[in-house]
């Protein structure tokens, strides 16, 4: 599994309604990803930034989730350019749902 952390500014003005509305706006498009695995979007006001950590089947699918189209919407939309990260996600605990998610043993 890999976590990808995305960031980025949201113009000077633009409502935590506004902000809260786009993240619904998408949900559906995220939920029909089958290689995601889960999705939790991130507003900071003080910063005056947005975006999500992401877990993902494989990195692939995040790369190819968030190419270049992708990129050149965020920056269309909100005048920035995105900061992305990745991490190897050996285990992760699911509160919410009871599991511990984790590789295979082995592999």
């Amino acid at each position: 599994m890999i976590a990808e952390y995305v960031l980025f500014d949201v113009p000077a003005g633009m409502t935590r309604e506004q902000v809260v509305a786009g993240m619904r706006a998408v949900a559906p498009k995220w939920r029909a990803n089958a290689d995601l695995i889960r999705k939790t979007f991130v507003y900071d006001p003080e910063q005056g930034q947005t975006g999500a950590f992401y877990l993902w089947k494989n990195k692939e699918a995040a790369l190819l989730a968030h190419g270049e189209d992708w990129r050149h919407g965020v920056l269309e939309t909100f005048g920035s350019v995105p900061v992305i990260r990745y991490f190897q996600t050996p285990l992760v605990v699911d509160n919410a749902l009871q599991q511990t998610i984790g590789e295979t043993p082995g592999t």
